[in-house]
């Protein structure tokens, strides 16, 4: 496991400068989920593709940007999704974007992730390891290592709210959650970006993220292997929840590679609101 953290540390700091000096602009493509994908996805994707090659563990890897899993060295253990640059749309207006990374073993699931890595290009480049615990650590870019802060613990109770989606899509009941929510004093965080989303919730202490499923996509947008699921595990060794409304996020399957989920991750109090909610919805 030590050798592919290393590698996923050595093609952060490479998507860092690539960032700071490479074109911002779109490509003329789109990845498999039919998102239009800028040329700092397809630098990023290629970074981390040949960093992983280099690591004898890994068996095969499948990337958010490509369409199929592709092997990598017979005799691995590890299975490899990620997404190179989740956020990338707001490269051009200068906010946080990251990096997602779910290390599986036998097969793509929830119960067979093992650990999940995740970064953060902003003013700092920060990242965090999930395994038994959850480590934050941070590029000092004078020595182009990363070093050690804290350990990451959620509270039982947090007061931030990050409701994605398309609002007027939203299931009456789901709006009137997010509604009482804010109600009750929560606070409005959201930049359409799931990684320094999160980040900024699990480092301030708690809240909700939510992604439900809406009218215009009844199964979520947001991709299981490379976002849900290593989230949903952060979330848990963070001492959080994670659900899809009704169910543990990690007791789920997948139906293809790139199969989506509605995903609410959090406190577990705020958890426990959105169960009470969704517990009465029949369908």
């Amino acid at each position: 496991m030590t050798d592919i953290i290393n590698a996923i540390k050595s093609s952060a700091i490479k998507i860092n400068k690539a960032i700071q000096t490479e074109d911002t602009s779109k490509a003329q493509t789109e990845n498999s989920s039919g998102d239009v994908q800028v040329k700092l996805d397809l630098i990023s994707d290629e970074i981390i593709e040949n960093e992983f090659k280099k690591v004898s563990s890994i068996k095969e890897i499948v990337s958010e940007e490509k369409q199929d899993i592709n092997p990598m060295h017979g005799n691995g253990d590890y299975l490899i999704a990620y997404d190179p640059l989740d956020g990338s749309s707001l490269i051009d207006v200068d906010l946080s974007v990251g990096s997602i990374f779910g290390i599986y073993k036998d097969e793509y699931s929830g119960p067979n992730i093992v650990a999940a890595v995740y970064v953060v290009y902003g003013p700092r480049v920060e990242l965090v390891i999930a395994r038994d615990v959850v480590e934050l650590y941070r590029l000092d870019e004078e020595i182009n290592e990363f070093i050690f802060q804290k350990e990451l613990r959620l509270s039982e109770k947090g007061k931030l709210v990050g409701p994605g989606g398309t609002q007027k899509e939203w299931y009456s009941y789901h709006k009137k959650m997010i509604d009482e929510f804010f109600a009750d004093g929560y606070r409005l965080r959201y930049s359409g970006g799931m990684v320094p989303d999160l980040h900024q919730i699990l480092l301030k202490g708690g809240g909700l993220f939510a992604y439900p499923g809406a009218g215009d996509r009844p199964k979520g947008k947001l991709r299981k292997l490379f976002e849900v699921f290593p989230f949903a595990f952060v979330y848990n060794k963070a001492g959080g929840l994670a659900i899809d409304g009704k169910n543990d996020l990690l007791d789920l399957g997948i139906e293809h590679i790139h199969d989506t989920s509605p995903c609410f991750l959090g406190s577990n109090y705020e958890i426990n609101r959105v169960l009470k909610t969704y517990s009465k919805v029949k369908k």
